[in-house]
């Protein structure tokens, strides 16, 4: 009898061992699957959600609100016949009818509106999935984070979908013609071209912090765009008085267009404060554009 219960304690202590050893390795498979996972996640983080990545674009998006957006045309030259019948090469936008093309241009500002929406929109999906990423890998045992594995998966894939939107959205898209925008009348028998229509950005003007400065009567203004614009375009300057209310005297100001990167104004009242606004000057294809920069100046 002592021999038949030796038998059954080494069995048990046989099975108990391996039942010990079952569940370590169990363990360390669960524990291998956690990590794997885990730096799946992180990744992710690390590449398509990268923080500096994340920054970057909220720059691009902040800059892309303040940008001015035209309609671009082509092609920009069309052959069109005059009264006497001679072909003659003209500027497409003396061809175009009118008010097709403030239809357009409609239609182009609303596609801009949309679009700075969606990115608004995108990047603030972005930030917040990241953040909830994040939590589950920082804060979340090794049980909870596999039992949302699935919940991971699918948040990370939805991610990578904003993603992509988000970068295909930074570029200025076409427009769809919906009407014709040049007669047969107008090119008087002249093969209509196939006219296309998009969007271009035009970057802000940014006053010059250290080249901007007040004299006793007069001011220097100084201003640039972040890609430094070779070419100068009309632009905007306004400047106005400023009052506080124990002031009697109402505030004036006046506007002028430049074509340069800066400007002298004189006949200033010294020792007062002046509010300066640069801006893009409004011109036939623009469709969208309210950003302005300003810049406080006191004359001496």
């Amino acid at each position: 009898s002592f021999g038949i219960m030796a038998v059954i304690f080494n069995e048990c202590e046989t099975s108990m061992a391996s039942t010990a050893h079952s569940e370590e390795q169990q363990d360390r498979a669960v524990w291998e699957r956690y990590l794997e996972r885990k730096n799946l996640v992180l990744q992710f983080l690390h590449s398509n959600l990268n923080l500096h990545h994340l920054q970057h674009y909220h720059s691009e998006v902040e800059l892309l609100k303040k940008c001015y957006f035209y309609l671009n045309v082509e092609p920009k030259h069309v052959t069109a016949r005059d009264q006497n019948h001679v072909m003659h090469r003209t500027d497409i936008l003396q061809i175009i009818d009118f008010c097709q093309f403030q239809r357009m241009k409609v239609v182009g500002k609303n596609q801009v509106e949309i679009q700075l929406t969606l990115l608004t929109e995108l990047l603030d999906q972005l930030e917040r999935g990241r953040q909830e990423l994040s939590c589950y890998v920082e804060t979340c045992d090794v049980v909870t984070f596999l039992s949302q594995w699935d919940f991971i998966v699918q948040k990370m894939s939805k991610l990578s979908e904003f993603r992509e939107t988000f970068l295909s959205l930074q570029v200025p898209g076409k427009l769809y013609v919906k009407h014709r925008l040049v007669s047969h009348a107008t090119t008087r028998g002249a093969r209509l071209p196939n006219i296309k229509l998009s969007l271009s950005t035009k970057m802000p003007l940014i006053f010059d912090r250290q080249e901007s400065f007040a004299d006793k009567d007069w001011a220097k203004l100084k201003w640039f765009t972040e890609n430094q614009e070779s070419h100068l375009e009309r632009c905007e300057l306004h400047f106005k008085l400023l009052t506080d209310e124990s002031q009697v005297e109402a505030g004036y100001g006046r506007s002028q267009e430049v074509t340069s990167n800066m400007c002298v104004i004189q006949g200033l009242q010294p020792g007062r404060s002046y509010e300066f606004t640069i801006k893009r000057s409004n011109t036939y294809t623009l469709v969208f554009g309210k950003w302005s920069d300003s810049i406080t100046l006191k004359t001496k």
